[in-house]
Parts: C-alpha cells; sequence; structure tokens
C-alpha cells in the first residue's frame, strides 16, 4: 500500500463553495435573454466547462446564438461573477477546510490546488488561504476537463510526488473519477450515495482526519 505524500483539494465545494455566485451570474444571463434557470438545472451545472454551460442553458431556453454571441454572453456571465468573487472574505471558507489543510502541513504532505476554474487565484486570495498550497493549477495551466485527469498530474508533477501517493478530495463524480484515472486515491466530500466510485466519503473536510488519510 502506498503512502499518502500529497493532497490534493479541488476548490469549489471542497474549500469554498462559489456555486451560489455561478448560479446568480447565469440567472442572470438567462433572464436577460428572456427565461429563469432553477437551483436543480444549476446542479447540472458543477464541474461543467463554461462554454458547456452556456450551450445547456441556452438549450433550457430554447435559444439559438451565433459562436461569436456565445462568446460575448460567456464573457458577460464571468465579469457578473468575478464582481462577486472579488467581495469574498475569510468567512466563505468551508468548515474545516484551513484546519485541515493546516494539519497535512503540519504533518509534512504536501498541498495542491487542482482546480478548473480559472479565477482559483483570485479567490483564494480574497479567503486569505493562498499560502497552504504548495503548488496551484487551475484552468489557466490546462486545457482537458475532468474527467480527464491533466490538473491532478499537473499537480502531482508539480509537487514532486508520484501518482500513487497523492490523494485527490473531490465534491463532484467527474473529479472522482479524474483522480481514479491518473492513479490516484479519491475522497469525495459530499454524499456517500452519490460519490460511490470514491475511496472514502466524508460530508466536509471537517470531518477529515490524519487518521482516515492513513487508512486510504
Amino acid at each position: 500500500m502506498a503512502t499518502i505524500k500529497a493532497c490534493i483539494f479541488d476548490l469549489d465545494g471542497v474549500i469554498v463553495d462559489t456555486a451560489v455566485y455561478h448560479y446568480k451570474a447565469w440567472k442572470r444571463l438567462a433572464n436577460e435573454l428572456g427565461f429563469d434557470i432553477t437551483e436543480e438545472q444549476n446542479e447540472n451545472l458543477k464541474g461543467v466547462s463554461r462554454m458547456a454551460s452556456l450551450d445547456l442553458i441556452l438549450q433550457w431556453g430554447g435559444v439559438t446564438k451565433t459562436e461569436a454571441e456565445k462568446e460575448e454572453l460567456a464573457t458577460r456571465k464571468n465579469t457578473w461573477y468575478v464582481e462577486m468573487i472579488n467581495k469574498m472574505t475569510p468567512d466563505e471558507i468551508l468548515p474545516g477546510a484551513a484546519e485541515f489543510l493546516q494539519t497535512c502541513i503540519d504533518a509534512g504532505l504536501k498541498t495542491a490546488l487542482g482546480s478548473a476554474s480559472k479565477n482559483s487565484e483570485t479567490i483564494l486570495n480574497k479567503v486569505g488561504i493562498a499560502h497552504f498550497f504548495n503548488a496551484i493549477i487551475d484552468g489557466n495551466k490546462v486545457s482537458k476537463p475532468k474527467p480527464d485527469p491533466e490538473v491532478f498530474l499537473k499537480g502531482a508533477e508539480e509537487l514532486g510526488i508520484p501518482t500513487e501517493n497523492c490523494v485527490v478530495f473531490e465534491d463532484a463524480i467527474a473529479g472522482i473519477e479524474a483522480a481514479h484515472n491518473g492513479g490516484m486515491k479519491a475522497v469525495g466530500i459530499g454524499s456517500p450515495q452519490v460519490l460511490t466510485e470514491a475511496d472514502l466519503v466524508v460530508s466536509g473536510l471537517d470531518k477529515m482526519t490524519l487518521e482516515k488519510l492513513k487508512e486510504l
């Protein structure tokens, strides 16, 4: 059994929850186009890229746009989203996340962020936890979406740790698949009924311990 030497964390839903801001920005866009999106529909957008999310939303609204118009709409949505995350505070760190990151560091483990978001550095700086990560791999450094393991493989590479010694913390099914596709263990953050492929599932990082990590 390989020893865990590094922890790689997804951002949204694991460290902070910015889904509410994505939802507000997409909802505003849909409203401008003459329809609405529900919170249930928004669940289908988690872990999905910006352009793929837009395609789904336009489909729900029965709206057709050219590629150029779609680029403009996606940019508009992102501008609103960035305005909201620029107001984030340390109060928005999910329970136990900062404490568990500190625990990992104290135990001599390497830490990396592995997120599809192009705004991760902004978010980490706003909530004041950028210093917890030895490496930050985000949407500016990778092009392939999860379940492709690119984001986690780059994280392991930057940390200089073999993939079999890395564990990934993820709240999305595609993220768990990406971890396994990269030859890493995966801890699911959320519901055991949803994250059935994870090696271990906890409701949040406040329920995570070094003992549980060693048992993986």
